[in-house]
């Protein structure tokens, strides 16, 4: 098999990251015998710097040439620390998403066994947690009409969604559900938002068309709520897309740390997969930060856009086992720590060895 890929490694750890799961990735090719192909492209406060935006045609070519993404983190603190700032490396993410179509972010939510003492919640909510979130990627408040008045001192966002934005979702949502445990949870606010009502309206129009899965309403508060307490009682989540982003990050931390979950954001050009967390900027080039996410994103990468259950398969082992023998960053150590290229290296040596 031939696969080509355009690598985004972004801002702050990112290039690190990314060097560790390119190495997952080179080494399964080679043990399966694909062809690889893949070029970097500049995103985020690089790209600003380079190129005075953050994600530029170029990179957006390579993207569009490539059959899959796999991408760092975006983010700068010169950026952060700037209201006024113009160009931001964030505007490059959502150019991204709204460019190739990327409409649906899925980010599995699953515990490790030899890490459940590391998570804030009690060992009994959290062991065997295993659920799929899936956020709605390119409408809702995020892209909807925003501005200033009356002189600037009156802000404004504008939370839109239109009825084939709410069904294509739903039924990535629904899809989702009959492949897992069958259960679908339709996050709103239905009872104040007139978008979250479409967003039940259209939910309980679509559900007989699924009888063989469950589907139940959930406003977001107790969602929420419901993610602390009850953390096993989902199976597949989905919502609009500013419910997801806070819901998606409150519902890492149960794992017991942010560096282990990736991401897959599917869309209606080329996918992008990567990481759930930031840039973490603080710990760039110290060698310290947590690869497994990106890693992990990269055996979503097989899964996702070339059908390969045997090679994500083989990667989620490999992560697996370096977390048995306790070859992990300093984030979720216990006694030694190893270096991110460290842990991308076992990692790659196991599936090599496998």
């Amino acid at each position: 098999m031939k696969l080509k890929l355009a690598v985004l490694p972004g801002d702050g750890i990112g290039p690190e990251i990314i060097d560790q799961a390119m190495k997952a990735v080179k080494a399964v090719a080679l043990k399966f015998n694909h062809e690889l192909e893949y070029d970097f492209g500049l995103t985020g406060a690089v790209a600003i710097d380079e190129l005075g935006e953050p994600y530029p045609e170029q990179t957006h070519q390579l993207c569009m040439d490539s059959d899959a993404v796999l991408f760092g983190a975006i983010g700068d603190p010169k950026y952060d620390n700037n209201p006024k700032a113009k160009v931001r490396p964030e505007q490059g993410l959502l150019l991204m998403r709204k460019k190739l179509g990327l409409y649906a972010n899925i980010r599995p939510v699953e515990t490790f066994e030899s890490l459940l003492h590391k998570s804030p919640l009690r060992r009994e909510l959290v062991e065997g947690a295993d659920f799929v979130a899936i956020r709605e990627l390119t409408g809702g408040i995020y892209f909807g009409e925003k501005g200033r008045k009356d002189d600037g001192n009156t802000a404004f966002d504008t939370c839109t969604y239109t009825r084939a934005e709410v069904e294509r979702i739903l039924k990535l949502g629904y899809e989702f559900a009959l492949r897992r445990n069958k259960k679908l949870t339709v996050v709103d606010k239905a009872n104040v938002l007139e978008s979250s009502r479409l967003w039940r309206e259209i939910a309980q129009e679509m559900a007989p068309n699924y009888p063989d899965v469950i589907t139940e309403y959930m406003f977001v508060d107790n969602a929420a709520m419901q993610i602390i307490q009850w953390p096993k009682n989902f199976d597949v989540m989905v919502t609009e897309n500013m419910f997801g982003d806070i819901l998606t990050d409150e519902a890492s931390v149960i794992t017991g740390s942010l560096g282990l979950l990736p991401s897959a954001s599917i869309g209606i050009h080329t996918s992008v997969f990567e990481p759930i967390h930031g840039s973490y900027p603080q710990a760039a080039g110290k060698d310290i930060a947590n690869p497994i996410a990106t890693i992990l994103s990269a055996a979503m990468l097989f899964e996702y856009a070339f059908d390969s259950k045997v090679e994500g398969k083989l990667i989620r082992e490999a992560v697996a086992a370096s977390m048995t023998e306790k070859v992990v960053t300093e984030d979720i150590a216990e006694g030694k720590a190893y270096k991110t290229s460290e842990v991308g290296d076992w990692i790659a040596d196991y599936i090599a060895n496998a």
